[in-house]
């Protein structure tokens, strides 16, 4: 009982499987043949009262560290995500937007396409199974106790949060100053011709130039996924050695 809580905790929040797009009760379901497939391989759990009161902590503490684990690979979608956001906000899509049924709420299209992408590739390089291998390893250094995290590992989950928007920045940022650099450009145009009507010609022209860009950024998309993947399961290890 003790791992499934673990477990369950995990396939709550993580991509692809924690998305509301997946019923509650297959989140359950998958996280009971998960355990049960896992079980034959892990420590030896403690001999704890189930109807006492330690239980309800160790069941709490099983709970939060599935979650943690979870946010962590969560926020590799959430980077590109965010990164979408900003580069439709550049080119003037950013009033195109959808509902995102993994989250239930609305995105611009343009980050709703780079997670659906992002999310292909972190299947193709099989990242759901280096993940689920942590989730796996996370009972050998981190058992079931009744135990809580320290001081360091919530110092270290909130700069891994500010690290999140650093890292969106980063990917967004060739797309914004390209963007920029025709924004500019178009300035120019209009101070030399101020007969030139700018809101015509400049908004189909950036969105064009911004779809441009992104087509031209595909081919980054394997090795950006694969160092995402890296850094957050590393991320992820040290964190339980923490």
């Amino acid at each position: 009982m003790w791992p499934f809580f673990r477990i369950l905790g995990f396939f709550m929040i993580a991509p692809v499987v924690g998305s509301q797009v997946t019923p509650a009760r297959v989140r359950v379901l998958l996280a009971l043949v998960w355990t049960t497939a896992l079980y034959p391989v892990l420590p030896p759990m403690p001999l704890i009262e189930v109807t006492g009161l330690g239980s309800l902590v160790i069941i709490a503490h099983q709970i939060l560290i599935g979650v943690v684990l979870g946010f962590v690979v969560l926020a590799i979608l959430q980077v590109v995500i965010l990164a979408g956001q900003i580069i439709s906000m550049q080119m003037g899509l950013g009033f195109a937007s959808m509902v995102d049924p993994a989250n239930g709420i609305s995105v611009a299209v343009l980050a709703q396409w780079y997670q659906v992408l992002v999310t292909l590739v972190f299947l193709a390089i099989n990242g759901h199974l280096v993940v689920l291998e942590v989730l796996a390893d996370s009972f050998g250094v981190v058992p079931v106790a009744p135990i809580s995290f320290n001081q360091g590992s919530f110092f270290a989950i909130a700069e891994f949060g500010a690290w999140v928007f650093r890292a969106s920045l980063m990917l967004a940022l060739p797309a914004i100053a390209a963007l920029l650099l025709v924004n500019l450009t178009f300035g120019v145009m209009t101070r030399s011709a101020p007969q030139l009507n700018v809101f015509v010609l400049g908004f189909p022209v950036s969105m064009l130039a911004g779809l441009v860009i992104v087509w031209a950024s595909y081919w980054a998309a394997y090795p950006m996924v694969q160092n995402l993947v890296e850094y957050h399961v590393d991320f992820m290890r040290n964190l339980l050695a923490w």
